[in-house]
């Protein structure tokens, strides 16, 4: 007998959006039958609901061990079940101790036990000085390399040099593994807002487009030096997405992403004081963000990720509204779904691109590509279950998110996940809301 059996008229398969009953055995998808099919066993019929694979996201900050009172493990998890979120990948830093020794990574798996409500994997940390940890790190079965060419906002993982990536590409190349990038290329520290530190415009303006387009040069130049994978993370300047095609083209191993933030809000819209608006890469202009969402479509971008980076509330300076000492981070993980969602309906895109753009594509970059991020026989049956034509208004009571701080708070979204299978079992169901089947999450490896 099947573990479980799906029926939908809208299951979003790689090939395209189709009527189908799922069979899913032992946490795998055994067959996908049409619509009429007489199956043995009880069926699951989600009617005119959306199934898409899981939602994965590979750019989260949990920060625990050692500043767990921002976010961890058991809130992290099960934010990302309530937004369909199946797989999460946690940078190497806003923990402590970071995440670039092999020592480093043990203690972080350690404090995962007994709070692992979804798939969680990592990223190991390239800092200067720590080149001879980068090859114990990938025998501990990191998923790649995580590095910042500016200050990070954590004083212990100062950002590399080009000569630190010198010597650390040649290894990731080697293994295949891919080399992400936090791209913004200043002077020391930087030099902060300039005048009225309350103003966004001059937040903006002290993080100009100049210096991510500077950076994403330097990366491209190295990624084809060395030939290794090289990822460009959360990218807002629509200045580098010219070169980032033409390199691209070329046939180098680089893909990109941007984040939800930079595709629904605009600096136009973001008043002086609403520190909870304040990430690095800034939300930049209209113009500048219709320009992501053109790259999206067209390819250039692969993905969407949300750089989840959530800290408690007196750290935002909301009541300074200060964008100066605010700290730089946009809570959305449980949101990325129907924040994506909202804007793609707007513009023609469809679930499929959804799914692509999800699941699909950033399941390549950590690996799981075989196993994760489609429907398709074989592969696990981490699903989501959406009613995508129905809205609704974010609540910070709904939020599972240790703190409820986020710009989205009072936003109308599009895209309720009515419930969320992982390896075929129900963890998460929007009525009666509820969690059920906690610490199935597996901890990945590649």
């Amino acid at each position: 007998m099947p573990d479980l059996i799906l029926k939908s008229r809208r299951v979003v398969c790689p090939e395209g959006i189709r009527e189908a009953v799922l069979v899913i055995r032992e946490g795998r998808l055994a067959d996908i039958l049409p619509f009429g099919s007489e199956v043995a066993g009880p069926v699951t019929d989600v009617g005119d609901h959306a199934i898409l694979p899981g939602v994965i996201d590979p750019h989260v900050h949990i920060n625990e061990p050692g500043r767990t009172d921002w976010e961890g493990f058991d809130t992290a998890t099960r934010a990302a079940l309530a937004g369909g979120l199946t797989t999460l990948v946690d940078m190497p830093l806003n923990s402590a101790p970071v995440t670039t020794s092999a020592a480093h990574l043990a203690m972080k798996r350690a404090a995962t036990k007994g709070q692992l409500h979804a798939n969680v994997g990592f990223w190991g940390g390239v800092v200067p000085g720590n080149a001879g940890e980068i090859e114990g790190l990938i025998a501990a079965g990191v998923l790649g390399f995580k590095a910042f060419l500016t200050h990070s906002g954590i004083d212990d993982f100062p950002n590399a040099s080009e000569a630190d990536l010198r010597r650390v590409m040649p290894l990731l190349a080697r293994h295949r593994l891919p080399l992400l990038v936090h791209c913004e290329l200043s002077a020391e520290g930087g030099e902060g807002p300039q005048g009225n530190p309350r103003a966004y415009a001059n937040y903006l303006a002290s993080r100009p487009k100049s210096w991510e387009d500077e950076a994403v040069a330097l990366m491209i130049r190295l990624c084809e030096e060395f030939d290794c994978p090289t990822h460009i993370v959360h990218l807002s300047s629509a200045n580098a997405i010219a070169p980032l095609a033409a390199a691209k083209a070329r046939g180098l191993p680089l893909t990109v992403e941007t984040a939800q933030h930079y595709l629904y809000f605009n600096a136009e819209g973001i008043a002086d004081g609403q520190t909870q608006f304040k990430c690095a890469p800034p939300i930049r202009e209209k113009a500048n963000n219709d320009q992501l969402w053109a790259a999206l479509q067209a390819g250039i971008i692969d993905f969407v990720a949300t750089d989840h980076s959530p800290a408690p509330p007196a750290l935002k300076q909301l009541v300074s509204g200060d964008f100066g000492t605010a700290w730089g981070g946009i809570a959305s993980l449980q949101l990325a779904l129907p924040v994506l969602w909202t804007g793609a309906r707007q513009r023609g895109a469809t679930l499929s691109d959804l799914a692509q753009w999800l699941s699909e594509h950033p399941a390549r970059l950590i690996g799981q590509g075989h196993q994760k991020g489609r429907i398709a026989v074989g592969y696990d049956a981490d699903l989501v279950v959406v009613n995508s034509e129905k809205s609704f208004v974010v609540r910070e009571e709904m939020l599972q998110h240790k703190h409820k701080v986020s710009p989205y708070i009072c936003q109308e979204l599009w895209g309720v996940v009515a419930q969320t299978f992982l390896k075929g079992q129900l963890v998460y169901q929007h009525q009666p809301p509820a969690f059920t089947h906690l610490n199935q999450g597996e901890l990945l490896t590649r």
